[in-house]
């Protein structure tokens, strides 16, 4: 699961090797990487809304 994440937070970047790509293709399924989305995702949303709440408060 880690390799998921690692690969959805590359990706999230935008700074992804098309080898480094290519190898998490091969390697992880397609369960593990929409998991791994998800979870990126709602760590991302909920990381800035405590960042808007520090500012604000």
């Amino acid at each position: 699961m880690w390799r998921a994440m690692a690969a959805v937070f590359w990706s999230f970047l935008g700074v992804r090797k098309n080898r480094d790509y290519a190898a998490d293709f091969s390697q992880l399924t397609l369960k593990q990487i929409v998991v791994a989305g998800l979870l990126g995702g709602v760590f991302f949303v909920l990381s800035l809304l405590i960042l808007v709440y520090f500012v604000t408060h």
